[in-house]
């Protein structure tokens, strides 16, 4: 009810960010445009690139905290997320990456001769070849990072080979949750809900197809797709039971302080298609990804379901939306069919995108002015902010090669957008 006193477009003027992404993700109109200043795991900023950027601002490097260890991405500090009008904080995991623990840092010199805070049991040893290599208790090699790469990539395929239900049974590992990650989410979840006016998201895994990507080998996994759906079936049934106990403890612990769980990442495309055909999709994924998110929805129903996917999947957006999808990242514009025009006009009543802001892969990678990011971002903005159901972001993570000058350019336009065309 709008306070007495003000009038309507007062009251819309006077929103928190919680209030101004709460209102998108409810499909009402906010006062102005949300802005995600590396909020999450496919918006983030690569940890030498975020260095770069403090250092270019003045600030010092030493506080800088990796927590993708994947990804090697920067958490981003209080200062910068005002400083760029980010509107959404993430409710940090206290394993996300690798079963590595993040509730405790060391100070240390990153690859490219930064120095910067990791968790106390990030420990990655040299090989022969030079390359990175994240080894577990046992000894044994469960990530990898080439010398001259930027990521650690899996290399733990614990199903591959796997071709009959009884042996699947027994190299099968259930995902679980225990109650330290749930009392550390929590926690965490109640005191950013408290002492900031801040929209939270938390990352909440439960990837289907990736995490079949992941456990047998893209190659085995993809030929079980096609040749063996019962085995397939069979697995997929078991991890999403699994994923619903994790879901329902996290939810039950969290669910009434954060606004998204974000799904994924479940990348069902590629630069020029989908990876699997929208039949084989409806057939062998959606069933799953549509229990998950219908759960979100019946149990915990304030809480919004997001999913991250990359790549060319207009075609199965329709499908998305039907399994219970409410916001989809990173919408990746640069790929096969998935111009803006189109996605804004035939899905943006229906669905919230958050991302597509900047190309990062293509234009703002290459382009060398960063007035001309700037034009970049504010044009895309013409397109995918009117009428609302829109979060700022760019498409994925800024990477390291990404220039101070253009992250400012990005996040100027975004401002000055929003700024300029407030919705009242």
């Amino acid at each position: 009810m709008t306070e007495i006193g003000k009038t309507m477009e007062e009251e819309i003027q006077t929103m928190t960010s919680r209030e101004r992404v709460r209102a998108v993700l409810n499909h009402e109109i906010p006062d102005k445009m949300p802005i995600d200043f590396c909020a999450h795991r496919s918006s983030g900023i690569g940890a030498h690139g975020y260095n770069n950027l403090k250092r270019h601002l003045g600030y010092s490097e030493e506080t800088t905290k990796v927590y993708d260890l994947m990804q090697q991405l920067a958490v981003p500090e209080d200062f910068l997320i005002e400083r760029f009008g980010g509107d959404i904080l993430q409710v940090m995991l206290l394993k996300p990456s690798f079963g590595i623990r993040e509730d405790k840092w060391k100070k240390v010199t990153l690859p490219s001769g930064d120095v910067s805070l990791v968790p106390e049991d990030f420990n990655p040893v040299i090989n022969q070849d030079g390359d990175y290599e994240i080894l577990d208790e046992t000894g044994k090699c469960v990530a990898k990072r080439p010398k001259e790469g930027i990521y650690y990539d899996n290399v733990d395929f614990f199903l591959e080979g796997v071709e009959s239900i009884e042996e699947l049974n027994e190299k099968m590992r259930l995902p679980e949750i225990t109650e330290e990650e749930l009392d550390f989410i929590e926690n965490q979840a109640k005191y950013l809900y408290e002492n900031t006016d801040k929209a939270l998201l938390c990352h909440v895994g439960c990837a289907v197809f990736e995490a079949g990507q992941q456990q047998f080998g893209y190659e085995d996994f993809y030929y079980n797709l096609a040749a063996e759906p019962e085995l397939l079936h069979y697995w997929a049934e078991k991890l999403t039971d699994a994923y619903l106990v994790i879901l329902d403890k996290m939810l039950g612990r969290i669910g009434k302080y954060i606004d998204v769980a974000l799904f994924g990442g479940d990348d069902l495309g590629t630069q020029i298609s989908l990876q699997l055909s929208p039949d084989m999709y409806r057939e062998m994924i959606k069933p799953y990804q549509k229990k998950l998110y219908q759960f979100v929805h019946r149990n915990y129903p304030e809480v919004k379901v997001g999913l991250h996917s990359c790549g060319a999947i207009k075609d199965i957006i329709p499908d998305l939306i039907d399994a219970g999808v409410d916001v989809l990242n990173p919408v990746q514009i640069s790929a096969a069919g998935m111009e803006p025009e189109e996605l804004k006009e035939k899905f943006g009543k229906d669905i919230v995108f958050w991302g597509g802001g900047a190309d990062m892969q293509g234009y703002v990678n290459k382009c060398e002015s960063p007035e001309d990011v700037y034009h970049h971002v504010y044009r895309l903005l013409e397109i995918f902010a009117p009428g609302g159901n829109y979060i700022f972001a760019p498409v994925h993570n800024i990477l390291d090669n990404i220039s101070p000058e253009k992250i400012i350019a990005i996040y100027q336009a975004a401002k000055d957008y929003r700024e300029q065309n407030p919705y009242t």
